[in-house]
């Protein structure tokens, strides 16, 4: 796949990170029974960088846990024949509690849908919320995040791709265009 644009550098990344965080801190009035759950893999570390940023803003730590969604996808016979199963770590309750996922990009939704399946599976939240770094539209299901870092219009057969330091050892976010 040929890059076709890099629509975020690392500045821009740490920019809508705070201000996502600002803005999870204000729909919620506080930290007062808030937790983020990051979805396995680039979610987990936005989760963590959103959780550093809103206790640098509140003072206020808030608990950071990781879901893995493998057996909650509705394609997963369409992966691979023995999917390779990560451990979900959730080590609070998520009963009454206002859950933000955290995603890297807002696609189909599917990955949302399954999410919010797992989440449920671990309890009864009072809330569950959704916060992106990229929304690239082509929903296929009625999912819209609560919070976004940026609307990126893409095409159906283009890919967005986020790296991050760690798990890529670079940041950035870049439009890969495939060659179907």
């Amino acid at each position: 796949m040929q890059e076709k644009a890099r629509i975020m550098d690392a500045q821009a990344i740490q920019r809508a990170l705070t201000r996502m965080a600002h803005e999870i801190l204000e729909k919620n009035k506080g930290t007062d029974g808030l937790v983020l759950v990051g979805i396995r893999r680039r979610g987990v570390p936005l989760a963590k960088r959103l959780a550093a940023r809103i206790e640098s803003i509140e003072g206020r730590a808030v608990p950071v846990g990781v879901l893995d969604i493998t057996l909650y996808r509705d394609d997963l016979s369409l992966l691979r024949e023995q999917p390779l199963v990560q451990k979900t770590e959730v080590p609070f309750s998520v009963s009454e509690k206002k859950v933000v996922l955290v995603d890297d990009v807002l696609f189909t939704g599917r990955t949302v849908r399954a999410a919010m399946d797992a989440v449920m599976d671990l309890g009864r939240p009072r809330s569950v919320q959704l916060a992106v770094l990229v929304d690239r539209g082509h929903r296929e299901l009625p999912i819209r995040a609560d919070y976004v870092g940026k609307n990126v219009p893409t095409a159906r057969k283009e890919v967005v791709e986020v790296r991050l330091t760690e798990i890529d050892g670079t940041e950035e976010v870049v439009i890969l265009e495939s060659p179907r």
